[in-house]
């Protein structure tokens, strides 16, 4: 085999690695890039930006609330669940920095993941939000049903007015959500 034929048999090696590394790590979905790691449970903490005070994970990344859910029962799941990927944990959810423990629990999902909640309601991530602290999903109306940033107290927070101050969309009932 000459040298020119290791080089480019080399190159066809290297491409195919690269490409074999991007189809598992794209962009595209799923709750990889999302979920805690392997064998740690979820942490929670708040975050201060223009919609005022709202919850992210350990990373930064936003929490939402989906409107559509009822009580601690997701109904985001499938082409959802990749658009908006479910706040999963392995363990009892933590909470620093303005996010309060008592206000978070878990549910289990129709897949069988345990996802956590806050004043009883599940909480997603949206895969719009490539950086700590976007609120992309902020509004958005997808899978029929209105999507929410997250206050530490378990209401949803839109922005509202020509101001772009927050105003609560809805909040939790007394003694959370059934």
């Amino acid at each position: 085999m000459s040298k020119q034929d290791r080089r480019v048999r080399y190159g066809v090696s290297l491409a195919a690695v690269a490409l074999a590394a991007a189809a598992c790590g794209g962009s595209s979905g799923g709750t990889a890039k999302v979920s805690p790691q392997s064998g740690s449970p979820a942490a929670l903490t708040a975050h201060s930006g223009p919609l005022g005070q709202y919850l992210t994970d350990s990373k930064g990344m936003t929490l939402y609330l989906f409107a559509k859910d009822t009580g601690t029962k997701s109904t985001c799941s499938g082409a959802c669940a990749t658009e908006w990927p479910p706040l999963t944990t392995t363990g009892a959810p933590t909470a620093s920095g303005g996010a309060t423990a008592s206000m978070l629990g878990t549910t289990t999902r129709s897949d069988g993941t345990t996802q956590v909640t806050d004043a009883g309601h599940p909480l997603y991530h949206f895969n719009g939000d490539s950086a700590a602290g976007d609120t992309n999903g902020e509004g958005s109306t997808d899978f029929n049903g209105t999507w929410s940033v997250v206050a530490p107290d378990g209401s949803a927070i839109t922005s509202g007015g020509s101001s772009g101050s927050p105003t609560p969309a809805y909040s939790s009932p007394a003694g959370g959500w059934a």
